[in-house]
């Protein structure tokens, strides 16, 4: 009994705490410096590892710097100045070297696959998770690796947990209540208090330090915020500056809960599966939502999937369909604090918040940008692909015209026919094929 009682009141004693110096103070928007002195501390700890890894290193190559490109160096001329190279004539059969070569380049590294892994490190952060080059230096930084590993695990891990909970709580209970309201601008005006309010808590779970940029370019009610994607923390870390009216599909289990929890007070559009194969009802129900400017923005990850925050992949046309002004945003993750992408394929959801949560901390920035409209003459796919770039730019990513389906599906073969007939179309032009 004395130690289940003595349990009670530590539990107590740590709840009054984090209610008191995060909870109540996140909620209201304010800071005591508790994450400010955090990140000060955690900065110099990790600057010091650097410097006693970059001592300890006796070879070059055992602390590789990893670079923009890969281990390949890949040529972009385009195919027909390529083989012109080759030969002076028209047509050759030394033209299938520049086919091999690209078939030995995407067979070693190709551009795609690596944006599904995480990103590697240029010096090891003390979690040795994505960086492999990390060798044993000295007993000294061993010592501080174990002390993190407590840090992190007796101490950063209840906390978030913690601070998890409260946060999904208060959403469930405080959008419920909310949605039990008439619709009202009262109604709108506490869905959003409940929306950041919960937010900011949840961001304090994941020791969040977020900058962001241009705030006079916030999306307005009415109009479509398109984002780049990263991980499912993206929707965390934009709600916690203003509210959105989410898109996706309807899930089940904890998921599931929250959405019907807050879809009864905010506008938020969640479809069936079954409704998802419908393109024509996904884009007249997202119209009907754009068409009332009294309602929130409605925030959408084009690319599909998530990057792992190197690079901007394709978007898909079908969120650029629906009219309306379109606000781009850019978000980029420091993976030198943590990982903040998700690898569905190879971690499911408990072990991806699991490993965010024993992270030292989630620091990125935010860029809002200029609002963009469809111009005259500008189809869908133009227009997608205006914004991607803009976006790229913006975050310092590298666009790719590849689509972020083929995380998990095979490549098409339109892919494979449209070098064909460039191939033919060259041959024509040059008059090779008569």
């Amino acid at each position: 009994e004395d130690v289940g009682s003595a349990a009670v009141r530590v539990g107590a004693v740590w709840l009054a705490l984090v209610l008191a110096l995060i909870v109540v103070p996140s909620a209201l928007g304010v800071s005591l410096g508790i994450s400010e002195a955090y990140m000060w501390v955690l900065v110099k700890t990790l600057e010091w590892a650097t410097i006693r890894i970059e001592k300890g290193v006796k070879k070059p190559q055992m602390l590789k710097t990893p670079t923009a490109n890969g281990i390949i160096e890949r040529d972009e001329t385009p195919m027909e100045k390529e083989i012109a190279r080759l030969h002076r004539v028209d047509f050759e059969f030394s033209d299938i070297f520049y086919f091999c070569r690209k078939g030995f380049e995407a067979i070693v590294e190709d551009e795609v696959t690596q944006r599904f892994s995480s990103e590697e490190l240029v010096s090891w952060n003390l979690l040795t998770r994505t960086n492999v080059n990390f060798h044993y230096i000295s007993l000294r930084l061993t010592v501080v690796w174990v002390i993190g590993v407590i840090v992190r695990y007796c101490f950063l891990l209840p906390l978030r947990f913690t601070l998890a909970a409260i946060g999904i709580t208060s959403m469930i209970v405080g959008t419920t209540m909310v949605g039990q309201l008439p619709n009202s601008s009262v109604k709108n005006y506490l869905s959003e208090v409940v929306h950041l309010t919960c937010s900011r808590i949840l961001v304090r779970a994941l020791s969040g330090t977020i900058h962001y940029h241009n705030k006079e370019n916030k999306p307005q009610k009415g109009g479509i915020c398109v984002a780049n994607h990263t991980s499912p923390i993206d929707a965390i870390i934009l709600t916690n500056d203003g509210c959105y009216a989410m898109v996706g599909q309807v899930h089940g289990g904890l998921m599931g809960v929250i959405q019907r929890a807050t879809v009864k007070a905010c506008p938020h559009v969640w479809f069936e599966r079954s409704e998802i194969k419908d393109r024509h009802l996904v884009t007249k129900r997202l119209r009907e939502h754009v068409a009332d400017k009294s309602k929130l923005p409605i925030l959408i990850f084009p690319e599909g999937t998530c990057i792992n925050n190197t690079s901007v992949m394709m978007f898909k046309k079908g969120s650029f369909e629906i009219g309306g002004t379109i606000y781009p945003v850019a978000i980029k993750y420091d993976p030198q604090f943590g990982d903040a992408f998700w690898n569905s394929s190879k971690y499911n959801i408990v072990s991806y918040l699991l490993r965010i949560m024993t992270s030292w901390a989630i620091v990125c920035d935010v860029w809002y940008m200029p609002p963009m409209v469809r111009k005259e003459g500008e189809d869908a796919v133009q227009f997608a692909n205006r914004v991607r770039s803009a976006i790229a730019l913006q975050g310092g990513l590298t666009e790719l015209p590849w689509d972020g389906g083929l995380k998990r599906a095979k490549v098409k073969d339109t892919f494979k026919e449209e070098q064909q007939k460039n191939y033919s179309k060259m041959l024509v032009r040059n008059g090779s094929i008569g």
